[in-house]
């Protein structure tokens, strides 16, 4: 038999639980991963004493999910939800069961579970594992299965057919050949897109910090769940971008596709980002016959996507608007979206960096470069090396920003050595022409960092206030 290692903080409630004749199991997520021998991150535990039994045991007790049995305890310094063994009966809402009752065996309250490789139990006493549904068999030839019949486990809640293709990318994993073929049936289809956008969101960011997001996201094309929640993304299937320039070797899906897997896996908003990068190009794609830049006196079809950027930047902002991301989220994403194109040349003047650092913004830099990058990655699915073009014109663009930074250049209003106030102590009426005037000013400090002086922008101001009477 199979036994695990229990941390000693579970070891210790289980005593406590013991004592008062309970017995209780580790199960579900963390379970599996002890057993893919990852770190388990979050500790679920299920028991056969009820949620008045743990607030009557433990001090600390929190009544999250109390009406399903759940209680969250605060315990050596770690909260442990705790559910009581149950099962289910009815999904009409294709989430919630109809039905809740309290189970008598760790075997019972296993058989609801949505997959194999989560319907596995350790019992906390000493490790020993409880593997009704053969779990452990699918987690050894990485499979994701059904608990039972793939039809019923996806009917009661439309979310499970998108955790199975999430699971896909977060474990490496393949979906077994019938549980698959199930997402493809019209009344699971028609399941899937009752649930809520919100849920959706939350799982669409798992899916975007697995290690490789690509494998998720092909197999939501496949199956049709891509075009039900994301169809300005699949639009770009069969969009293609390759001329005799070479820039791409891939369409439009493709390109975003495995760009999103090139940003950094800890970054969701750089990853959607890159997702959606260039999304706005199915719509400003043309095509003409241009003089081959290669060969003189030749002509050869090119394709252009003039100003896709902001296409892309208002597809993704309907997108993100529609999953219910909040207006911070949105705005980030938006904003890199905006950016992406930039291209910075070695022959900038100061004054053309300090404008780049205005308009992006210092605390949007780090992404904006991971963004490029990441752009860089999906036209070949190579990590660009330190040597490469792509990384070189970024370090020197960081060389260039931190130049700036250095000198104390004034990158916002704030920045500057005068405000409002001194404008309107020195004699310039209130009102729109303070905000006209302290714009002026900044953009000379733009130009001129040494003119960041009270003195200085308080002459240039008065000149500025004398102008606009004449």
């Amino acid at each position: 038999m199979t036994h695990i290692h229990i941390p000693h903080e579970l070891k210790k409630m289980n005593s406590i639980l013991r004592e008062n004749g309970f017995k209780a199991y580790l199960v579900g997520g963390a379970v599996r991963d002890i057993l893919l021998k990852k770190e388990a991150h979050d500790w679920d535990l299920t028991t056969d004493a009820r949620p008045d039994d743990i607030m009557r045991i433990f001090h600390k007790v929190i009544p999250t999910g109390i009406a399903h049995g759940t209680v969250t305890v605060h315990f050596m310094k770690k909260e442990i939800e705790i559910t009581t063994f149950r099962a289910e009966q009815g999904y009409s809402d294709g989430r919630h069961p109809d039905r809740i009752f309290f189970a008598d065996t760790i075997e019972e309250d296993l058989s609801r579970r949505d997959f194999t490789m989560n319907a596995i139990a350790a019992d906390l006493e000493d490790g020993s594992i409880v593997d009704p549904y053969h779990g452990q068999e699918d987690i050894k030839n990485k499979i994701i299965r059904t608990v039972g019949n793939p039809h019923e486990r996806f009917m009661e809640d439309g979310l499970r057919p998108v955790r199975a293709l999430r699971f896909a990318s977060q474990l490496d994993f393949s979906i077994e050949k019938n549980t698959y073929s199930e997402i493809f049936k019209e009344d699971i289809q028609k399941k899937i897109t009752s649930i809520s956008l919100e849920r959706f969101r939350d799982e669409f960011i798992k899916i975007m910090l697995t290690p490789k997001p690509s494998k998720s996201l092909f197999l939501m094309e496949e199956c049709g769940i891509l075009k039900l929640f994301l169809p300005e993304l699949a639009q770009g299937r069969g969009v293609t971008q390759t001329d005799a320039r070479g820039f791409h070797e891939f369409d439009v899906l493709d390109h975003n596709i495995y760009s999103c897997d090139g940003a950094p896996q800890d970054n969701y908003i750089v990853r959607i980002a890159a997702l959606l990068h260039d999304s706005g190009k199915v719509e400003v794609r043309s095509e003409k016959e241009e003089e081959d830049p290669e060969h003189k006196g030749e002509t050869v079809k090119l394709i252009h996507f003039w100003n896709h950027e902001a296409a892309s930047e208002k597809i993704a902002k309907t997108v993100l608007t529609r999953l219910k991301f909040s207006n911070a989220q949105i705005e980030r994403v938006c904003h890199l979206i905006k950016e992406h194109m930039f291209y910075f040349q070695t022959d900038w003047t100061d004054a053309a960096v300090r404008r780049f650092a205005v308009r992006v913004g210092k605390e949007y830099f780090e992404d904006l470069f991971a963004l490029r990058l990441a752009d860089n990655y999906g036209k070949s699915c190579q990590k660009a090396g330190p040597e490469s073009p792509v990384v070189q014109n970024i370090l020197e663009l960081k060389e260039r920003l931190k130049k700036v930074e250095d000198e104390n250049s004034a990158l916002s209003l704030k920045d500057l050595k005068i405000n409002g106030n001194d404008l309107i102590n020195a004699g310039i009426s209130p009102g729109k022409k303070i905000g006209y005037i302290l714009n002026e000013l900044f953009q000379t400090v733009l130009d001129d960092p040494q003119m960041n002086e009270k003195d200085k922008l308080l002459k240039v101001a008065l000149n500025l206030d004398l102008k606009t009477k004449e």
